[in-house]
């Protein structure tokens, strides 16, 4: 979906008393932990977005090695979970735009984020909604992954 797009199938779901739950990240080589967090966000309540970091954005955030799965590729991947609803591409450095676009009533981040950085909050609780630090799947991450690989060269 377009932000566009994603604010306004926002809105629908609201208008039918559905509450939306939103939440980001890069998704990077799919692994066990990124579907359970996903799960549990959903399980907040009727339907998931998940914004999506551009590969631009990845690169910047996380070095010119990464993203190691292109950003359609991981939309798709994202997009056929079954707690997954709508996926959104965002480029800025954070998504807080689209946080602002979505409007949602609940907003997800790991808990590995301190509450006072996670970008959003002051949209979300300021029309009544909550933001849930999600507990960290441990022994699961992509940098662990990718260690996991470069030893087995």
């Amino acid at each position: 979906m377009t932000v566009a797009d994603a604010a306004a199938w926002s809105a629908g779901q609201r208008a039918q008393g559905h509450t939306v739950v939103f939440t980001n990240g890069v998704f990077d080589l799919l692994h066990p932990g990124h579907v359970r967090y996903l799960a549990a966000a959903r399980a907040l309540g009727d339907v998931l977005v998940v914004g999506l970091n551009t590969d631009a954005s990845v690169q910047r955030n996380k070095g010119p090695d990464r993203p190691f799965t292109p950003e359609l590729e991981r939309a798709e991947l994202l997009r056929a979970l079954e707690s997954v609803d709508a996926v959104v591409l965002f480029g800025e450095e954070t998504p807080h735009a689209l946080i602002a676009a979505v409007q949602p009533d609940v907003l997800v981040k790991g808990a590995d984020w301190a509450a006072d950085a996670i970008v959003g909050r002051d949209i979300v609780e300021g029309r009544g909604g909550r933001v849930v630090r999600m507990p960290v799947e441990c022994g699961y991450s992509t940098s662990a992954i990718v260690s996991r690989i470069r030893t087995h060269r």
